[in-house]
């Protein structure tokens, strides 16, 4: 299962995801994903526009299929480097850690990830 049409998106959809893993869509944890953003896109992107969009993406999508689509779609963009896989790793801890703790869900969000990110290496 594949819904991003670009790695960005789907990188952002992580961000957003990530974001939201303790339930709760913490400001400065937004802040630091529109931060990220700008190394996502070219510079006169609408972020504001690509960040609403994710965020319906996400929060309209059946939270079930979530595994299925991350290993689905890291296979996909089975092009990109695992450098940049993991900086986008970096970038998912960064996140999580944005408002100043870590919680368990975080913690296990982050770690299917990057077993998915492993693998698809």
């Amino acid at each position: 299962m594949v819904i991003h049409k670009s790695f960005a998106d789907f990188v952002l959809f992580l961000y957003v995801h990530m974001a939201h893993a303790d339930s709760e869509f913490h400001e400065t944890e937004m802040a630091m994903v529109r931060e990220k953003m700008k190394k996502l896109y070219p510079q006169g992107t609408d972020y504001e526009a690509k960040l609403k969009e994710a965020l319906i993406l996400y929060q309209d999508f059946d939270k079930s299929k979530l595994h299925t689509l991350f290993k689905d779609t890291f296979r996909h963009f089975s092009d990109v480097r695992f450098s940049v896989k993991y900086h986008v790793y970096t970038d998912l801890y960064e996140i999580i850690n944005a408002d100043g703790k870590v919680d368990e869900s975080e913690t296990a969000a982050l770690q299917e990830l990057k077993e998915i990110i492993d693998l698809s290496h």
